[in-house]
């Protein structure tokens, strides 16, 4: 015998880590936005000005759901190949830029870090490639499922740069102060 583990084996453990992968990334995306007020109906958010390239609204939820999913897949591909060699430091690094990510919310919509922000989205970014090259050494589809991660985060971060460059004065601003701007 030249193998670890059967085909069949290997696939029933991707759908175990799948089932907790998938569930628990979407979660934790789902509640790092609700608990920074991300989005339209948040008072400051809704006082900036918009970047021309701001995309509608509604998409933010739909992207996010589909990358949160692509990304779980992914860990579970890492967390899957028992014995792959890199499997640990590719699971460490996946953590690491996801604890970013959920951390870009509340710094840009709760404290209203605009620059804090930018700064850690291309942070980010530089995690997400390091996440895919070792996921990628792991599992080739591991990297493969996060190549649209990184291109909406290059995207964003962009977007987050024209927002600080719409927006200089609001950066760190908390509503109070935004809604004193208004009232002169």
């Amino acid at each position: 015998m030249t193998a670890l583990a059967s085909k069949a084996q290997l696939r029933a453990s991707l759908l175990r880590w799948s089932l907790f992968t998938i569930p628990l990334v979407l979660l934790l995306g789902f509640l790092s936005g609700r608990v920074a007020g991300s989005g339209p109906g948040n008072p400051w958010f809704d006082a900036l000005v918009k970047p021309g390239i701001y995309p509608p609204p509604e998409l933010f939820g739909i992207v996010w759901t589909i990358l949160y999913i692509m990304m779980g897949l992914s860990l579970a591909f890492i967390c899957s190949a028992w014995g792959a060699r890199g499997r640990g430091i590719a699971i460490g690094a996946f953590v690491v830029q996801l604890l970013m990510n959920l951390a870009w919310s509340p710094l840009f919509f709760s404290m209203h870090r605009i620059s804090g922000a930018f700064y850690l989205i291309v942070a980010l970014a530089v995690a997400i490639v390091v996440t895919i090259v070792l996921a990628w050494k792991v599992r080739p589809a591991a990297g493969a499922l996060l190549i649209p991660y990184l291109a909406w985060v290059c995207f964003a971060a962009v977007l987050n740069y024209q927002f600080l460059q719409a927006n200089p004065d609001l950066d760190g601003q908390d509503i109070y102060q935004v809604e004193q701007r208004f009232e002169i």
